[in-house]
């Protein structure tokens, strides 16, 4: 699977710069520029909004939870998922992990992972087919309405079968907390037993559930809003619903590359190919693609370094160890445990 994913990325950037080069970097770079400084602090701004409510939206999961907390690891999930060469379970795995030093149980913090990831799933197939109605409607001869309508179908079958597995299939559970934890899981989760029992304690709380369900939509739905801003700003204005219907069928391009990190190359061509039926040139629709990657840079980067410095002053501490009282003799290096392996 690795070398799957490292040779996914490869021919990916290649599609990338190839793409790059064809239409022109120049073309590009002056597209990008007519969007401004301003106009990307504006869409940064609305992504880490964005951030946040799909941080309320795994809140909803977790009462009692620090929602500040909760916000923090989904910055942190979805940081490591698109500012570094990770494939997107590595954000799980981290955002997880970002929760639980916070003060939630390994098994909390993974379950309601598990949970909220599947229920963002879910909402995106509503998502999806709304804007595919809307790419039909506008386009009625566009020539992705059969493949996505399929892999439309496809994916509210593969929904289903994971819900249905999280909440009765105990065996695979236990196989779905390995891969997410990568022997992390196991062993702050106390086993597959207590994590299909919180698992069940989650999906037991329906309210939650809704919540959590209907802001993930809410989010889905928004997100359109940074790109209808960007062609806005660059000159190249299109209807809301125009943008929502591209932004809808590139996620679900984007959801079915899962393989290749951050879509590499998909995202690109997947841009060009729906813009090109509204109008738009493919210099205009690459630069929305490297404004969009810029943005995540921009709000990743200084996140992982934060995450990074947590990280590290937590095993500082654990490798000093306790320090003496005043007027109390440090034990002999002999007798003092041995630092952990990590």
């Amino acid at each position: 699977m690795k070398i799957l994913t490292i040779a996914a990325a490869i021919v990916g950037m290649a599609v990338m710069v190839g793409l790059v080069f064809y239409f022109g970097a120049g073309a590009v770079l002056r597209s990008l520029l007519a969007v401004g400084i301003t106009g990307f602090a504006a869409i940064c701004a609305m992504q880490l909004a964005l951030t946040a409510v799909m941080g309320l939206a795994w809140r909803a999961l977790l009462p009692g939870v620090s929602t500040g907390a909760v916000i923090w690891a989904r910055l942190v999930r979805d940081s490591v998922a698109e500012a570094l060469p990770l494939p997107q379970v590595g954000g799980y795995v981290l955002g997880a992990r970002a929760l639980a030093l916070a003060g939630v149980s390994g098994t909390l913090a993974a379950a309601s992972t598990i949970v909220d990831v599947t229920l963002e799933f879910v909402a995106q197939l509503p998502y999806t087919a709304l804007g595919l109605a809307l790419l039909v409607w506008l386009q009625p001869d566009t020539p992705v309405a059969a493949p996505v309508l399929l892999g439309l179908a496809v994916a509210g079958v593969a929904a289903a079968a994971f819900v249905l597995v999280q909440r009765r299939g105990f065996n695979y559970v236990d196989r779905i907390a390995g891969i997410l934890g990568v022997g992390w899981a196991e062993r702050s989760a106390a086993g597959a037993a207590a994590l299909h029992a919180t698992l069940l304690d989650i999906y037991r709380g329906r309210l939650g559930l809704w919540v959590s369900f209907a802001l993930h939509f809410v989010c889905w739905i928004a997100s359109a809003g940074q790109v209808w801003l960007a062609w806005w700003l660059a000159g190249s204005p299109l209807s809301f619903g125009a943008v929502l219907a591209i932004e809808s069928v590139m996620y679900a391009i984007r959801t079915a590359a899962f393989v290749v990190p951050q879509a590499v190359g998909v995202q690109e061509g997947a841009y060009i190919l729906l813009g090109a039926g509204f109008g738009l040139t493919p210099d205009m629709s690459l630069a929305l693609s490297f404004l969009k990657r810029g943005r995540d840079f921009a709000l990743g980067l200084p996140t992982i370094a934060i995450w990074q410095g947590i990280e590290s002053r937590r095993l500082w501490r654990r490798r000093a160890g306790p320090t003496p009282r005043i007027g109390e003799a440090a034990a002999p290096v002999s007798d003092r445990a041995a630092p952990p392996r990590d």
